[in-house]
């Protein structure tokens, strides 16, 4: 697939042409994954953040927002909830929380990997030195997922405060690939500014960079932000964009975000369908849902694990998919 071909697809409305794109992503998915989905366990331990994202509801000037963070010991009881309901691999996702120094982040994936040696410990924390991603890999963290959120120049600058640079969280992931991990990356579709050939852009850092996981998912604005009368990303160009990334990273791991459930009701089975294999139950505790507000209107914020995960697993095999409580890895 050249330039031209993935600006076609961006623009295009012709829905014989679309489904085509759709029938060609799922093709390459199933010689890869056939029909299996592949459930994570999502733990949201912090809602703090340093950072001033224009488009994120836990930007540090939320002063509206409630903050907590998750002790050792509650994070280890949200893997045990998990493990007992068969997940194989932890997400632990927060903001870029600098109560977390390398120190204790080090000590809760090394309490992890003793209790559950042969689960995957994927981290979702933001920009860190290098040292910081090499002692947690030591520690035994696998994966790591940090969403470039946009591979332009031009626009990282409209969507970011001047002190973020997309130049330092591109080399945040080449540092991550360096040290061995399964690495993440990802953007949204639909933020303020972002343009067709932002998008090009998007897809030209991904087969460069060749992760093994990429997410992709609608903008949503939150309320309490810069960007809060913006409309919602555009439900077919997400779509679109799974489709188009699949084809061009055929083994990747690409996850029916819970975004995308949040714009339509079939949305994560939508994903599926345009080319996505991994679902992410939520594995926190339901009275801090509501609390970790990346956008408005998140749904599944009231689940508790066990009807969370067999929510999913039914979604997903009334798609014509089947459910896989492993670890998962990409098949590289």
């Amino acid at each position: 697939m050249n330039d031209n071909d993935i600006l076609r697809f961006i623009a295009s409305e012709d829905k014989q042409e679309i489904d085509t794109l759709f029938a060609q992503a799922l093709k390459v998915r199933e010689t890869h994954y056939g029909k299996s989905v592949y459930i994570r366990g999502l733990i949201e331990f912090t809602n703090y953040c340093k950072n001033d994202c224009y488009y994120c509801g836990l930007r540090c000037s939320n002063s509206k927002l409630e903050r907590y963070r998750f002790s050792l010991e509650e994070i280890l009881e949200c893997c045990r909830t998990g493990d007992k309901l068969g997940i194989k691999t932890f997400v632990l996702q927060g903001g870029e929380d600098p109560w977390y120094t390398s120190e204790r982040m080090t000590e809760i994936v090394s309490a992890i990997r003793k209790e559950f040696p042969e689960h995957a410990i994927t981290l979702s924390i933001g920009e860190r030195p290098m040292s910081d991603y090499e002692s947690f890999f030591k520690a035994g963290a696998n994966r790591y997922l940090l969403r470039h959120e946009t591979a332009s120049n031009d626009h990282y600058a409209k969507l970011h405060p001047k002190n973020m640079s997309l130049e330092n969280r591109k080399q945040c992931l080449w540092n991550l690939k360096k040290i061995g991990y399964q690495v993440g990356a990802g953007f949204m579709v639909g933020t303020p500014h972002q343009t067709p050939e932002c998008l090009l852009e998007d897809i030209h850092f991904l087969a460069e960079l060749q992760p093994e996981m990429v997410g992709i998912g609608p903008f949503i604005p939150h309320k309490d932000t810069p960007f809060a009368e913006q409309s919602v990303g555009n439900l077919n160009l997400c779509l679109k964009m799974i489709a188009i990334t699949r084809l061009i990273l055929p083994k990747a791991l690409m996850p029916a975000t819970t975004a995308i459930g949040t714009i339509t009701s079939n949305g994560r089975e939508l994903a599926l369908e345009a080319g996505a294999n991994v679902f992410m139950p939520n594995l926190t505790p339901t009275a801090y849902r509501k609390l970790y507000a990346l956008y408005d209107d998140k749904i599944c914020t009231g689940d508790d694990a066990v009807k969370c995960i067999s929510c999913m697993k039914n979604r997903i095999v009334c798609s014509g998919f089947t459910p896989e409580m492993v670890r998962g890895d990409a098949k590289l």
